[in-house]
C-alpha cells in the first residue's frame, strides 16, 4: 500500500513538474536578467544609464514576479526526491524489538523478577 501511494503522489509530481517546467526556466532566465541589470546599474556613473537599467530591471522583475507560481514546480521536484529517497525504506512492522537497555533501574528489575521464579 506504502509503494501504491508513492507511485500515485510521484505521478501527482511529476504532472505537476511538466506543466510547470516552461514557467521555471523563465523564472530562472528573468531572475539572471535581473541580476545582470542590478551588476549593469550599479557599475554605471550616467544618471540616464541608471535610469535606463532601472526601467529595464523593473521590466524584467514584472517578468519574474509573472512566474512565480513556478515555484509549485520546484516544490514537486522537491517531493519527487522525497518519493525517490524514501521507495526503497520498509514499512514499518507491528512488532518491536526490544532494546537492551543499560538503565540501572531496568536490570534491577529484571533481576528481581529472575530471583523471584
Amino acid at each position: 500500500m506504502k509503494k501504491f501511494m508513492l507511485f500515485i503522489g510521484g505521478l501527482i509530481a511529476v504532472l505537476v513538474l511538466l506543466a510547470n517546467l516552461g514557467p521555471m526556466v523563465l523564472l530562472v532566465l528573468s531572475v539572471g536578467l535581473l541580476y545582470v541589470c542590478f551588476k549593469k546599474f550599479i557599475k554605471t556613473d550616467s544618471v540616464a544609464a541608471k535610469i535606463g537599467w532601472v526601467i529595464l530591471g523593473l521590466i524584467v522583475l514584472s517578468i519574474t514576479f509573472s512566474n512565480i507560481y513556478a515555484v509549485l514546480g520546484v516544490a514537486a521536484a522537491y517531493a519527487l526526491y522525497l518519493i525517490y529517497k524514501n521507495w526503497n525504506t520498509p514499512e514499518d512492522s507491528v512488532v518491536h524489538e526490544i532494546k537492551e537497555d543499560d538503565d540501572p533501574f531496568t536490570n534491577f528489575e529484571k533481576q528481581w523478577a529472575e530471583l523471584n521464579k
